[in-house]
């Protein structure tokens, strides 16, 4: 039987284990999980959490599926660390919503070691722009609430940053690590995030404060302002991207992040530029009604992994990116080694590649998430404009309102790669597509539940597709598709829902 991996990532008490789902596994496998040869659990999931365990030791582990060996190995729990508490000597921080505490935490930060943990207890830390460092953790408790609010001078200054695919001065995040450089690896790692917290920053008010002063520098020092921002998506494009995200990681290697809560970025939420081997799980993400309010994008990243998620956002849930035309295209850093399962979508566009993929996307893998209450669900996107190519995509037992592989008219100013994207090597298999979306109104509107369409150029239509074991409920399902090649399907089911 093919195998699996297993991977841990553990603190002092505990562990959390994830595999990658075996090629053979059924839709609804069970995995019996192992610890020092006693079982420890059965689990319909392709990850456990154990808790209790005993701080600088050993444990084996082993998963089973039937019977059949899945994964095992050792793993180590971390030492107990020392405790700097944010609200006691010397630091003081005042959890009490109203004191601005960023230069007591940062202190704070400063002075946490490899061997140090650095705990906010219950309480509303308000802060501006934090400055992260390698071989550091934070633990947030219950109740515990990092909160950036919308003055835009808390997120000063400026740092180096990418936004849509294009490298430049952003305002700086509530949460920043790693320094910016595209022509290098990790110069930040071993960064651990976790708790039962949460990280709160200003949202759209914070975003269109910034966009009402860039807006207005821009008009003052750019003398074809106008012609450009009529190139753009609306009048507070060009103004919108220097926007903070919540979490910003460049460079960064070895960065865990668990259980906590993610909100109100006045963009995206968590953003990974030039990363590698970022683990994100059991964080909820919340952005709604804010401008692309994404909850999750790796881009020009490696080896990223996110499961266990819960999404509330206001533009894509996951959105996996490798840079614009023709910038994206010249640095040539492609995002690659993304996981993507068990997460659940009760609002927003869902699970997507793209727009900015001019570096390259390779190397997907998505499985058993719930996007049933999504906008588009599983969509691979770009514009003719990007250059690159997406490759090797596996989308596994997942409901989605559709698949869509398509070029969206959104996003599409500057100077164009010379040739279009190319699509291709995409597998879909075991998945429930219902053709009814949630509006950003919360609205249900019909839709087709697959979309192919790929571009004119010769040689750059969408290729080597594979649908299997595809169960349709839409009432009147339609599928077009449009300047593609050797697509296939394999046992498509219409099964209309009852109304």
């Amino acid at each position: 039987m093919p195998e699996a991996y297993l991977y841990a990532r553990c603190a002092s008490d505990m562990a959390v284990l994830y595999w990658d789902k075996p090629s053979l596994a059924a839709a609804d496998a069970v995995y019996t999980v192992f610890i020092n040869d006693k079982k420890l659990a059965d689990t319909k999931k392709t990850h456990c959490t154990i808790q209790n365990l005993v701080p600088d030791t050993d444990y084996t582990v082993q998963v089973q599926m039937g019977g059949h060996w899945v994964g095992g190995g050792v793993v180590h729990t971390g030492r107990e660390k020392h405790r700097i508490d944010v609200t006691t000597a010397p630091y003081w921080a005042k959890g009490d919503g109203n004191v601005m505490n960023t230069a007591a935490l940062q202190r704070a930060i400063d002075a946490c070691g490899p061997e140090d943990i650095l705990y906010f207890p219950a309480g509303d830390f308000l802060t501006g722009a934090l400055r992260l460092h390698s071989d550091m953790e934070i633990y947030l408790a219950k109740g515990a609430n990092i909160i950036g609010n919308a003055n835009p001078r808390n997120y000063e200054p400026r740092i180096p940053s990418r936004f849509e695919g294009v490298e430049m001065q952003c305002y700086s995040s509530l949460l920043n690590a790693g320094t910016l450089d595209h022509t290098q690896g990790a110069n930040c790692r071993n960064i651990t995030i976790r708790g039962e917290g949460s990280i709160v920053s200003g949202g759209q008010e914070l975003a269109m404060n910034i966009i009402r002063h860039e807006r207005e520098r821009l008009q003052a020092t750019m003398p074809d302002y106008a012609e450009k921002s009529a190139a753009c998506e609306n009048d507070d494009t060009l103004g919108g991207r220097v926007r903070p995200r919540l979490i910003n990681l460049s460079n960064c290697e070895n960065v865990w992040i668990h259980g906590i809560t993610l909100k109100n970025g006045a963009s995206w939420n968590l953003h990974m530029i030039y990363c590698k081997n970022i683990v994100t799980d059991h964080c909820t993400f919340i952005s709604e009604g804010v401008w692309n309010g994404d909850g999750w994008d790796p881009d020009s990243s490696e080896d990223c992994t996110l499961f266990a998620g819960q999404f509330f956002t206001g533009d894509d849930a996951v959105a996996i990116k490798s840079g614009k035309n023709p910038e994206g295209n010249q640095i040539g850093r492609p995002c690659r080694g993304i996981k993507v399962f068990d997460c659940r979508s009760a609002f927003g566009h869902g699970i997507c590649i793209g727009s900015e993929m001019s570096g390259g996307v390779e190397d997907v893998q998505i499985w058993d998430c719930d996007l049933e209450n999504a906008l588009s669900g599983i969509e691979i996107k770009t514009t003719p404009k990007r250059g690159g190519y997406v490759r090797g995509v596996t989308v596994r037992d997942c409901i989605s309102p559709r698949v869509m592989v398509h070029s969206v008219p959104y996003n599409d100013d500057g100077t164009p790669a010379p040739d279009a994207p190319v699509l291709t090597h995409l597998t879909f298999e075991r998945l429930t597509l219902t053709g009814r979306a949630l509006g950003p109104d919360h609205n249900w509107q019909d839709v087709a539940p697959i979309e192919l369409a790929g571009f004119a150029q010769p040689g750059h239509e969408i290729k080597d597709v594979l649908f299997r074991d595809i169960t349709i409920t839409a009432q009147e399902p339609a599928l077009p598709l449009k300047l593609c090649s050797d697509v296939s399907f394999t046992n498509l089911c219409c099964k209309p829902a009852a109304k």
